[in-house]
């Protein structure tokens, strides 16, 4: 099975890019309801994830007052190195299925790092479901 028979490609995904403020991320998450979201730099690279934790904790540990203390953070700066790694478009199904019990999506990347869109959970589940 090719993956990009389950790719949600880019034109249809939320993120953010790294030099994104930590306000502009937070309230991007917040409009669509996102607990996690992909996040790339201008060039088009996937640079990783970050999660609502990964914002909670760095406010917390900068203590920060308010919204408008986060203009002074960047999102490049909470991204956890090997949280929710991309693969490449030619990955097998068995690692999609493996990937999908700990991530809610899994990021695809083209043969240079560039950022082509997700495979979620929900979609690699219906996959194996519709081969048994």
């Amino acid at each position: 099975m090719n993956v990009l028979k389950l790719l949600k490609p880019k034109e249809t995904v939320k993120f953010i890019y790294d030099r994104n403020t930590l306000r502009q991320g937070l309230e991007k998450m917040k409009a669509h309801s996102y607990t996690a979201i992909p996040v790339i730099s201008k060039d088009g690279k996937y640079v990783g994830t970050v999660s609502e934790g990964d914002f909670l904790y760095y406010i917390l540990d900068r203590r920060s007052e308010g919204i408008e203390g986060q203009e002074k953070f960047y999102v490049y700066e909470i991204i956890r190195k090997g949280f929710n790694s991309a693969v490449r478009i030619d990955v097998k199904m068995d690692e999609l299925l493996q990937r999908a019990m700990v991530q809610n999506f899994i990021p695809v990347t083209d043969d240079f790092g560039v950022f082509i869109g997700i495979v979620t959970r929900q979609d690699i589940i219906k996959y194996f479901i519709n081969i048994n």
